[in-house]
């Protein structure tokens, strides 16, 4: 971002003065605009319709409903974004991350019945904008770290696997009635060999593909979707055998734009599509915020995450009243914005008026659109997100962390998208309360040229001082860990080369103690004061000794035996017991 750019995106106080902002939750309100960015924003409007249309209709193919209920999504998300949206970049509408979770949520509801899949769709993007909006108010957009990148290999590949399963059938021109990727893979293999598959749908998904990849890879100045998209939609208009080849086509398109809705649902099926909800705006969120994080770097502003929430619970709320359904953060459009020159929201804005008049005064030309031609457009989509080189390299790296991530990526092709979300949470939360269980440890002493005190398992040549055992605890003390850290203290004491007189904590590691880990403490006192020992701390957090205070653990240890340096315990401790550095040198060299 130039100079230029940078005075032109500032008030005299420095605020952003773009037209994104209301006054909702702290966010500015809009009046002024900078003029100097209007074409910017109008061309990069231009160039993102260009893949606003194949993309809305390809994931609502995906999403099991009509192609224009992708278009409605995508008006409606451009525009609601825009007025409540924090980020300046950010592209909202129908994402291939949430068709699978769609699909999974409402296609076993809706029973075949197009207007009944509709109707639960809106209700589930309301739905899953209201939990957003609670969490967003609610201050929880923190949850959404508690996903590691791990786990999210694990399940952006299985849904992209389970999406481009999906698709599969409509590629190759049949269709199949079943949507659990297992028992849709044995459908679609049944299919081939039963001979359904349409050659021309085919020919026609297989040359979208090349020009896609081929415009993305060598000439990504090219719109290579529309260009594919467009050149289909022509071939079955103009090349005669492709008339007679009984391809199946998104057909007219309604003309205007949705009315206000209300979706018709039961209190049951609200209830069915909970738990779906809240995947959603999980992943939802989790995408968008990577994604704000990343282009508020770039544009040198920042954007609170519980906003975010906010914006984008909005946003759905307002989809699923106007016939659409649940919409994210997109990955590929808005690369698309930032690299067309979009400064601002307005560039959504001119996306949706596009769109609008297309479907106004021309909704006709979108008839003979091939669905063949839109399932290619969403597996290249999927393609891309597939994340190949990231679980090599938790291979190459860390194969624990890999295990997650399988383990994700199999609970969701296998038991189901939504599942696998619940599954993937679990397997954090997992994970860090492992690495939180064990974590790990050190006995400390002295190594010359080196300040202060080290692990003597990496540093054998350390000294370590006679009856005294300086332990370092790597972790919060907790409930899951307590018993864990007097066993090793007690070993620590065991394998200590002279009798112990003192045990003295390295406590700058340990962030927390709760009731379960202080009454721990208690009990290893006593037991170290019967045995002669005392129990010591060293370089403790003064909230975590104000903890101890509240359970009355500072004063039954002794205000005297907690010391603010591992340095000043260790003097303590040779003053206490009449040892001098020299003594403490030729005992060393004894042991």
């Amino acid at each position: 971002m130039t100079n230029q750019d940078r005075n032109a995106n500032q008030s005299s106080n420095g605020e952003f003065i773009g037209p994104t902002y209301l006054g909702f939750l702290g966010m500015k309100c809009i009046p002024r605009y900078s003029v100097a960015y209007l074409l910017k924003d109008a061309v990069a409007g231009l160039v993102l319709t260009a893949i606003l249309l194949p993309a809305g209709m390809g994931y609502a193919q995906a999403a099991g409903l009509p192609a224009i209920h992708g278009l409605y999504s995508t008006i409606v998300a451009l525009v609601a974004y825009a007025i409540f949206g924090p980020s300046r970049l950010l592209v909202v509408g129908p994402d291939s991350s949430l068709a699978a979770l769609i699909a999974a949520t409402i296609l076993p509801l809706a029973g075949g019945n197009v207007e009944r899949a509709v109707a639960l769709a809106g209700a589930l993007s309301v739905m899953t904008g209201i939990i957003c909006v609670i969490a967003g108010l609610a201050k929880f957009g923190f949850v959404t770290e508690l996903i590691s990148k791990p786990i999210r290999y694990g399940y952006i590949n299985g849904i992209a696997f389970t999406v481009i399963a999906g698709q599969l059938p409509a590629f190759f021109g049949f269709s199949v009635s079943v949507a659990a990727f297992p028992q849709e893979m044995i459908a679609f293999i049944n299919g081939l060999f039963q001979g359904q598959v349409n050659l021309a749908a085919v020919i026609i998904g297989a040359t979208c593909m090349i020009v896609i990849f081929g415009c993305k890879y060598w000439a990504p100045v090219i719109p290579g979707v529309l260009i594919a998209v467009v050149g289909a939609t022509l071939a079955v208009v103009f090349i005669r055998p492709l008339e007679n080849a009984h391809l199946s086509v998104v057909s007219t398109l309604p003309q205007g734009l949705p009315d206000l809705r209300i979706p018709n649902v039961s209190l049951q099926d609200l209830r069915d599509m909970l738990r779906g909800s809240i995947a959603i705006a999980l992943v939802a969120f989790a995408d968008s915020s990577v994604l704000s994080r990343i282009y508020s770097q770039r544009g040198g502003y920042s954007v609170e995450s519980n906003k975010e929430l906010v914006s984008l619970g909005i946003t759905n709320m307002a989809t699923g009243l106007f016939q659409g359904f649940s919409v994210s953060v997109s990955a590929s459009r808005t690369p698309v914005a930032e690299q067309a020159g979009a400064k601002t929201q307005v560039t959504g804005l001119f996306g949706a008026l596009l769109v609008t008049l297309l479907l106004f005064f021309a909704p006709a030309l979108l008839k003979s659109m091939p669905h063949a031609a839109l399932s290619a457009v969403v597996i290249c989509a999927c393609l891309g997100q597939i994340q190949i080189y990231e679980v090599v390299r938790l291979y190459q790296l860390r194969r624990s962390e890999l295990i997650f991530s399988i383990a994700c990526f199999l609970g969701v092709i296998l038991l189901g998208v939504i599942q696998g979300i619940f599954i993937a949470v679990g397997l954090a939360l997992i994970a860090f309360i492992w690495r939180a269980w064990r974590p790990h440890n050190a006995v400390l002493g002295r190594v010359d040229g080196l300040k202060g005190y080290h692990d003597v398992l990496r540093h054998p040549e350390a000294r370590r001082i006679p009856g005294l055992v300086l332990f370092r605890w790597d972790a919060p003390l907790f409930f899951a860990n307590a018993a864990v850290f007097e066993e090793r203290v007690q070993q620590a004491i065991a394998l200590a080369p002279t009798p112990t007189k003192w045990v003295v904590v390295a406590a700058e590691p340990v962030t927390d103690v709760d009731i379960t880990a202080a009454d721990m403490l208690a009990d290893l006192d006593k037991k170290l004061h019967l045995a002669g020992m005392d129990l010591c701390f060293a370089e403790m957090k003064g909230p975590v000794k104000d903890i101890l205070k509240r359970y009355g653990l500072f004063d039954s240890l002794g205000n005297e035996n907690f010391f603010p340096t591992i340095g000043q315990a260790v003097d303590r401790y040779l003053d206490a017991h009449k040892v001098t550095w020299q003594d403490w040198d030729e005992t060393a060299a004894d042991i």
